[in-house]
């Protein structure tokens, strides 16, 4: 079965985190859902999105429970 592929824009909508933050995280090489290059266009696989959305999830409840 092959991953469900997202732009950036997709990504930067399904996460609500804006498109500059996406880039910065990218070039940073940290912070930010796994992403990969296709020719000239970034673009993310959506379980590493989903997968990336629940670590901020599991990060946030580690800190609200302190």
């Amino acid at each position: 079965m092959t991953a469900r592929l997202l732009t950036l824009d997709e990504t930067s909508a399904r996460t609500r985190v804006p498109v500059a933050s996406l880039r910065w995280y990218r070039a940073r090489g940290e912070g930010g859902p796994k992403s990969f290059k296709v020719g000239r266009r970034v673009m993310y696989r959506e379980d590493d999105v989903e997968a990336w959305l629940e670590e901020q999830y599991q990060a946030s409840d580690t800190r609200d429970a302190s």
